[in-house]
């Protein structure tokens, strides 16, 4: 029960408890005591808004930063993700295998505060050995979603 619960709510979050009992087939009291319980064991952690900036008249700029370190003694990466996950800017960081540690998500009014986060403070940090920043210029899908509006057929209908 809890996977089909988890599987719905991760493509809609606002999803009521009366619909997912609906398309479960299960009883609201059930969905919700599950719904409950995978919250207080953090298995919910929270309930995410998908916004699309480029939509909105705020600046919004979203970095990948990938990041070499050194693990620390008897913590390995453990301990520099959490430093690096206190910062503000950071959104997310990932342990990732393949040519770099870890991927950190830095959001920012624009490339030069982020840019300026990067030289400033990611970089700086001892464990850090180099950093790769790359910037999202546009999102086609994210988190399932896809942000590109439909495009329209704009042939013209040629009848004989």
């Amino acid at each position: 029960m809890r996977e089909e619960i988890l599987r719905v709510m991760d493509k809609n979050a606002r999803i009521t408890v009366t619909d997912l009992a609906t398309i479960l087939d299960a009883r609201e009291e059930e969905i919700s005591r599950e719904i409950t319980e995978m919250e207080r064991e953090k298995i919910i952690y929270g309930y995410h808004t998908m916004i699309d900036w480029d939509r909105t008249n705020d600046d919004h700029v979203v970095a990948l930063i990938e990041v070499r370190v050194t693990p620390q003694r008897d913590q390995g990466f453990d301990a520099v993700a959490e430093r690096i996950y206190r910062f503000d800017e950071v959104s997310s960081v990932y342990l990732m295998s393949g040519a770099f540690d870890l991927m950190v998500v830095v959001e920012g009014k624009t490339m030069k505060e982020v840019a300026l986060f990067v030289a400033r403070r990611l970089a700086v940090l001892d464990y850090v050995l180099s950093t790769s920043t790359n910037f999202v210029l546009k999102k086609y899908k994210e988190n399932g979603m896809v942000l590109a509006d439909e495009k329209k057929d704009e042939r013209i209908i040629v009848s004989a």
